[in-house]
């Protein structure tokens, strides 16, 4: 099964580059600024593989480049505390 495939494969993917990127010595802002590159790759590029994810593909189609950043920070968080 592909990481994209489930919801929480998605999150523990996630949340091991989370820790890579800290254990690198990536800053909590450089990480978020990623996460709004990955979000809009992904947005574009990718077509969801579950309800979770086309909800956020929804999300992020709607929203201005502050609510872009919003979520993607949101996402982080959410792996943070996984």
């Amino acid at each position: 099964m592909s990481m994209f495939n489930n919801f929480e494969s998605w999150k523990d993917f996630l949340q091991d580059r989370l820790e890579q990127a800290k254990n690198a010595g990536m800053s909590n802002e450089k990480i978020n600024h990623i996460a709004g590159e990955v979000g809009d790759y992904l947005a574009n590029h990718v077509d969801p593989k579950n309800s979770e994810q086309a909800v956020l593909k929804d999300l992020w189609n709607v929203a201005s480049e502050e609510e872009q950043e919003a979520l993607a920070s949101s996402m982080v968080k959410l792996v943070k505390e996984k």
